[in-house]
This record gives structure tokens, sequence and C-alpha cells, in this order.
């Protein structure tokens, strides 16, 4: 079973759309990178996923069950806007969390915080630092013992060490429990080492959804002679050109013609040559 998929998914407010027609299937016990331009759909759609926003049309199921207005109980979302009370100590927090759950373990919340001995619980929570209250904000989170974890740009506000503390917590549960994260980011650097699954949105639309490898061994970038793309086999992407060579993005390539040169695209180029190809197209 999936562990989240969306049928027909779409939104908008008034006439703007802010997603379109957006069906994907997330496999269980992976992470699954949510990328795309700005304005391009992300937070509606883990909005959507955790129930926070009600759809214009389709639908979300979350281990086969749908979605209704409200957070699945296998489910659990860390908003960009970090819901947390500025006048509560960490300890009130992490109490006041536990006592709204009915699945909670006050462990989970200590080993995540025990890399963070700064923390102090008698610490009112508005005197932390966005960091540290990113870091609070996963450990309550990972307290419900979710099956299915959202996270809406987590690291923007992080430091390379709290980053890499951050992600070894998640691979931790997701290796340990089979938990399945949905991690939304601008830096593909970030998703690059520890992302399984890709979506990519742009204007509400869904331009890519699949396993990671798969969708690279599916692509190629190549490099010949300016002017001869009409010998290039399979679907061009994007192509570009500098002097008397170019370049481009192949999907589902074939045997290149003599003068052609490939190789598999890494993740970034993949993402920005789609990207650049919709722009273009308009």
């Amino acid at each position: 079973m999936s562990a989240l998929r969306t049928i027909g998914l779409s939104k908008s407010y008034g006439r703007k759309p802010a997603l379109r027609d957006c069906t994907v299937e997330l496999p269980a016990g992976k992470v699954v990178g949510l990328v795309g331009s700005n304005g391009g759909g992300k937070s509606t759609f883990l909005g959507l996923a955790a129930g926070l926003i009600r759809p214009s049309a389709g639908e979300v199921r979350v281990f086969g069950d749908e979605v209704r207005g409200r957070l699945h109980p296998d489910a659990a979302i860390l908003p960009q806007h970090r819901p947390l009370y500025a006048n509560f100590t960490i300890a009130e927090m992490i109490r006041a969390v536990g006592a709204v759950n009915e699945r909670w373990s006050s462990e989970r919340v200590e080993e995540a915080l025990a890399a963070h001995p700064e923390m102090d619980p008698s610490s009112r929570v508005g005197s932390l630092s966005q960091g540290m209250r990113t870091q609070l904000a996963l450990a309550l989170c990972l307290g419900r013992l979710p099956k299915l974890l959202l996270l809406d740009e987590p690291m923007s506000d992080l430091d390379p060490l709290a980053r890499e503390e951050f992600l070894r917590l998640l691979l931790a549960d997701v290796a340990e429990r089979g938990m399945t994260v949905v991690l939304s980011s601008h830096s593909l650097g970030e998703l690059r080492d520890v992302c399984d699954h890709l979506v990519l949105l742009h204007a509400g639309e869904v331009l890519l959804s699949g396993d990671v490898d798969e969708l690279l061994d599916d692509h190629l970038d190549v490099i010949g002679p300016a002017g001869d793309g009409s010998s290039l086999p399979g679907a061009v992407i994007h192509a570009s050109r500098t002097g008397r060579q170019q370049r481009a993005l192949v999907r589902a390539p074939g045997s290149l013609a003599a003068g052609w040169e490939g190789q598999r695209p890494d993740l970034e180029r993949l993402v920005i040559d789609y990207l650049r190809a919709r722009r273009i197209s308009g």
C-alpha cells in the first residue's frame, strides 16, 4: 500500500489555481523530495495531504484512508510557521502536545533533543533561536510516532551541523520504523544524498514523479554539434547552444549519433532543465 496517494487533486483560491490535477503515488518507507519553483504548489500540496486545506477537486488518501479535513492519525506535519507557543517552556510545550495525542512517546522526544543539551527544559520557547525552534518542532512531530511525516522547508533556518543532525534523526526513523518522509526543499543539495523518490511541481502541475534512480536512468545529458539536434533520439526536454556545441537533456534516449556524447544527469541538472523548459514554453 502506498503511504500517500492523490487522484486529480486540485486547489484554487478564487480564480487562481494553486494545484491542478495532481495525481501521484508515494511509496511507504521512503524519503520523498518535493521540489519546484517558488509558488509551484509545494506548501499547498502538503497542506492538502495533511487535511489542513480542503481540495477544490480530487482526493487525498493516506495509507488507503481518504483525508477529510483533519490530520490522519498516522501522519504528522511540520509547517513553515512552526506551531509553537512562545510563552511556554520547552517542558510545558512537550506536555501540552503529548496531552492532545493518543499515541505519544515522550522518550522519542527526549531522544530527538538529546543532541541539543543547550535546550534547557525550563527555557521559554520564545527565547530559542529559529534553528532551535525547528529542532523542537521536529522532536514534537517524532513524538507522535508518525508513519508519514510531512515537512515544509524544514531546514531553511538550520546551520550545516544542525542540518546534518536533522537528517540523521529523520533517517533513523525511516530505517527503524519504516516512516515515510515527504520533504519540501529549495535546496537540491540537501536532498541529493537522502531522497529516494522525487515529485517536481511547477505552476501547480506535476512535471515529474517517480523513483530518483529510475528517473535519472531514463534521461541522458548529451553534448554534440550545434544545429544537429534532429539526430537526437528520444524526447528533448531542454537544449542550449554555446558556440559550435549544444547540450540537451533527453528522455528515453536511444543510441547517439556520431559526434554526440552523453552521461546520466545528476539530480540538479534533471530538475533545473525541466523547470527551464517549462519557463521557456510559458
